[in-house]
């Protein structure tokens, strides 16, 4: 589906805009074309082809943004708990991923675009696995969600990579350029690709370096993982002699067109390294709760000038990709270490929403309400008992509300959740066929 030329009228909410000055205004959000064509007061429609969708006692705010997910990931929710990172990986994920055939990762992907939709996500930064990526395209193609997709890059030589994953560097870069060259820009530009060696441990720095090269050839985003976990750290540093980031920057993996997911442990020197390069920190709270692996020091890093956004991660390792939750997660970790005030409400949505645009490189199209953006666009209902009577709109969105109150989402102008219902999916056989693929692939793996 691609963006629809009648005109959706969002009528008499409380609009959350996200603009640099932070404005909270009353009345419509219109969009024609998919295009935002007013922002507050009373909209009169412009065509007889209009659709009304009234907001009265609701927050109508820019669809979350999620910087870091694996959408490839979903079906293997519950299979991997209490594990830490690398156990995580060789026991579970690793095998499981090499395990998908291609109508298993057409499963997981429609799966994880549901609950991503129905939650409010309206874009998100996806890291495929090595295998069957166009599936992962196709789900979101069909869905209705904009999506930064890119194919897993895996050529380390490493026997603890199972042989599903296995793949030399000329096949990655080959499989990638393919990839970039099929579904780049397609979709009026709702689905783009980057390219995402998957971690500094299962990528030689052949193929980083080419990556870097190829990507700022294309002009595409880099995505890829950094400093999660202490383990992983110590062996970046065995094997290549130096801390993961400067690594990353030795090959040219660094710089304002690269999301680092996590970068939990860094020395201040690579503190110091993604602020002046302004390399896109993907906080993941739940994924880093879950793994035990600690949390990045986003407050002192938001000071030194951090680009920061916020991600769910993959259901194996938080277990949903609930972005409301993450939200709430990064207001609450950091406040008992620096302080109360700390991470306040307005800050954390723009980091779910500028800052996560800003991270696939998309703020001058989404990530805020503004006329002559994308009509990417969500419908909070704000009346229920966990929400009534908090006053502030920002204040709601983080601290009570729930993906569940999320009613009504656009994408590029067109209507893709009404009255909580996917317009796009049928959710009922995507839950159906995604249970009757999970037990076909971890019959094969057990």
């Amino acid at each position: 589906m691609t963006y629809v030329d009648k005109e959706i009228i969002i009528r008499g909410g409380t609009i959350v805009t996200v603009d640099d000055d932070g404005t909270i205004t009353t009345g419509d959000v219109a969009s024609r074309g998919g295009e935002l064509v007013q922002i507050g007061g009373h909209y009169t429609p412009q065509t007889s082809d209009y659709d009304i969708i009234e907001a009265d006692g609701c927050v109508v705010m820019p669809g979350l943004v999620q910087s870091h997910v694996h959408t490839c990931q979903t079906l293997a929710r519950g299979r991997a708990d209490d594990l830490a990172l690398l156990d995580w990986l060789k026991k579970v994920v690793w095998p499981y991923e090499g395990a998908l055939t291609a109508d298993d990762m057409t499963a997981a992907a429609r799966l994880a675009n549901v609950e991503l939709l129905t939650g409010g996500t309206t874009a998100i930064l996806d890291m495929g696995t090595v295998h069957h990526t166009d599936q992962v395209f196709e789900a979101a193609r069909d869905s209705g969600l904009r999506a930064t997709i890119g194919k897993a890059m895996m050529d380390e030589d490493d026997p603890a990579i199972p042989p599903g994953l296995r793949e030399t560097t000329a096949d990655s870069i080959d499989e990638s350029q393919r990839l970039l060259e099929t579904w780049h820009g397609v979709q009026g530009g709702r689905l783009r690709y980057a390219f995402a060696p998957r971690f500094a441990l299962s990528c030689t720095d052949d193929l980083l370096r080419e990556v870097s090269t190829r990507a700022r050839k294309a002009g595409v985003r880099i995505h890829t993982h950094a400093s999660e976990n202490r383990d992983e750290i110590a062996e970046v540093k065995r094997r290549k002699g130096v801390d993961n980031l400067v690594h990353l920057s030795n090959v040219g993996v660094i710089g304002d067109d690269v999301g680092l997911a996590h970068c939990v442990w860094l020395t201040d020197d690579e503190a110091g390294l993604l602020c002046e390069t302004g390399t896109h920190l993907l906080h993941c709270p739940s994924s880093n709760l879950k793994l035990g692996s600690g949390f990045a020091t986003i407050p002192e890093l938001l000071e030194r000038g951090a680009a920061v956004s916020l991600g769910a991660d993959g259901a194996p390792c938080n277990n949903n990709l609930d972005g409301f939750l993450e939200m709430r997660l990064a207001a609450l970790i950091h406040k008992p270490r620096a302080g109360a005030r700390a991470m306040r409400a307005a800050q954390v949505v723009r980091m779910a929403t500028i800052g996560g645009a800003r991270a696939l490189g998309l703020q001058d199209d989404i990530g805020s309400l503004e006329v002559g953006k994308r009509a990417d666009v969500i419908v909070v209902e704000t009346g229920g008992a966990h929400v009534v009577p908090t006053r502030d709109p920002h204040s709601a969105i983080v601290y009570a509300c729930r993906s569940t109150d999320v009613r009504d989402v656009v994408v590029d102008g067109a209507v893709v959740v009404r009255d909580r219902q996917l317009l796009t999916l049928d959710r009922k056989q995507v839950v159906t066929e995604a249970r009757a693929a999970a037990d076909r692939i971890f019959d094969r793996i057990t």
